[in-house]
């Protein structure tokens, strides 16, 4: 049976950063009252970049670090809840971009999840014998589904790329993973809600921007999530404190700090980046894990093990552990 291994890893941000300070001369709020609460301090932000853009990046990335054609891809897996449009997917998009005629291409939506589902999805078509290599990207532009007169929820995110490829192995990598979503939690964080418009239909409004319960969102984390994190480690076989690093979704700086002392792993594990890029929804956990193999903490040599989790909108929650 061939099995799933992560190879290679990329990720691409647009280049125009917009600090705390800059936030503060369009909305009440300051740099100090933001990076208190969330530890973040700037984020990249979308000139004239969509969500394609950023994920084809990522893409030709992948191909040129591994020496791969796109002709050889089987499929692209992106994840995403900021897509260009409905339809065309953004997968298929990119799809054109790189030339990648052959793969088969389509979007994931599970919010801040999303990178996980679609990596766990890509995991098992390559497990089945048919595939043996593809993209999983997460990518988002986030920017553009925000209200930006609304400090509780406009200074939190930040739009940007990552992903790694996928190649079938001889080895398991992929040792233990659990996926949830509670829908009954689902409007506690929404985005873009869209009305019946039809001349045959009741009218109803859209909801255009994202809204956002901070406060039930922050303690679905603390308690779900950590709960699912525990679960999957027990899974795996693997001893919490043998874990190499524990790449979390990176939403807020306290939540780390929190699940550090949950789970019981000590908080240098957890690599940090929201600093730099705030929220970036399905791509903050492949920018994390590009940026830890770009400084030398990850090596994708087999040789370390790394536990994937992510959670957000939907409700949804997934943690996979991974050697790489």
């Amino acid at each position: 049976m061939p099995f799933a291994k992560i190879t290679q890893v990329a990720h691409y941000v647009p280049s125009q950063v917009i600090t705390n300070n800059q936030l503060s001369k369009i909305m009440d709020t300051n740099d100090e009252w933001i990076k208190s609460r969330t530890g973040i301090e700037q984020r990249h932000v979308s000139a004239s970049e969509q969500t394609s853009d950023l994920a084809s990046e990522v893409a030709k990335l992948l191909l040129k670090k591994s020496g791969l054609e796109a002709s050889e891809l089987d499929f692209i897996l992106v994840a995403t809840i900021t897509p260009d449009s409905l339809m065309p997917s953004t997968a298929a998009k990119v799809q054109a971009i790189i030339g990648a005629q052959k793969a088969f291409a389509f979007d994931m939506a599970a919010a801040c999840s999303g990178f996980i589902f679609a990596l766990s999805t890509a995991e098992k078509f390559i497990k089945s014998g048919l595939y043996k290599k593809g993209l999983v990207i997460g990518a988002e532009v986030f920017s553009k589904a925000l209200d930006w007169s609304d400090r509780s929820t406009a200074v939190l995110f930040g739009d940007g790329a990552g992903g790694v490829l996928l190649e079938a192995s001889e080895e398991e990598h992929f040792l233990a993973e659990n996926l949830f979503t509670d829908g009954s939690r689902g409007e506690s964080l929404s985005v873009t809600e869209m009305g019946l418009q039809s001349p045959f239909s009741e009218r109803t409004a859209s909801k255009p921007y994202l809204q956002m319960d901070g406060r039930a969102v922050f303690d679905f984390a603390i308690r779900d999530v950590a709960k699912s994190i525990k679960q999957t480690i027990v899974e795996s076989g693997v001893e919490a404190n043998d874990l190499n690093y524990l790449l979390l979704h990176q939403a807020n700086i306290r939540i780390l700090d929190k699940m550090s002392k949950k789970i019981g792993v000590p908080r240098d594990k957890f690599p940090a980046n929201m600093m730099e890029y705030g929220n970036t929804s399905a791509a903050s956990i492949p920018i994390l894990l590009s940026e830890c193999v770009d400084d030398g903490r990850i090596r994708l040599d087999g040789s370390q093990t790394i536990l994937l989790s992510g959670f957000g909108g939907g409700l949804t929650w997934g943690t996979l552990i991974v050697t790489i």
